[in-house]
């Protein structure tokens, strides 16, 4: 919550419509904003009133329960198609640990570009240095990833109105 008050994220919950039981969380995070005018890296003003240019989806979590079964790609397609068609934004980037290979199959699954890896980038989870394999999704890029999104999600199970 202190983040989005303060324009630098915005977090949600991942809710079965069926019956309220919450799966997970998803959040935009790392705003970027390339108009100014600037105030240490935020927009002047009211941050819940600017808009990003740039942005970050990520700190991803779904319970087993939930995973494989399309609520990973239903949630990420809500907020792509909010970030490119209501904020316009440029770029999405995505992040995974480079060892966290189901997180960075599902950025590649929704048809992400691989921008590479930062080597010994941080400190993982476990305490451990870890490696960062870096994706993105352009603007222009934006309507082949809804189309590869859309016949991901058609036929399969859809727990969201999308």
């Amino acid at each position: 919550m202190a983040a989005h008050a303060a324009g630098t994220g915005l977090a949600f919950a991942i809710v079965c419509a069926a019956d309220d039981r919450v799966l997970g969380s998803t959040r935009f995070t790392r705003f970027d904003y390339w108009q100014g005018p600037m105030v240490h890296g935020r927009p002047s003003g009211d941050p819940l009133l600017a808009t990003p240019d740039a942005a970050e989806i990520g700190n991803t979590w779904l319970s087993p329960q939930a995973r494989g079964a399309g609520i990973n790609l239903e949630s990420k397609l809500l907020m792509l198609t909010h970030a490119f068609e209501v904020w316009r934004v440029r770029r999405i980037a995505m992040r995974a640990d480079v060892r966290n290979m189901r997180s960075r199959m599902a950025i590649e699954r929704l048809g992400a570009t691989s921008d590479g890896v930062g080597r010994a980038h941080s400190r993982g989870f476990d305490g451990e240095i870890r490696s960062t394999a870096f994706y993105s999704i352009l603007d222009e890029e934006w309507p082949a990833v809804r189309a590869t999104i859309g016949r991901e999600l058609d036929g399969g199970p859809q727990l969201l109105n999308v």
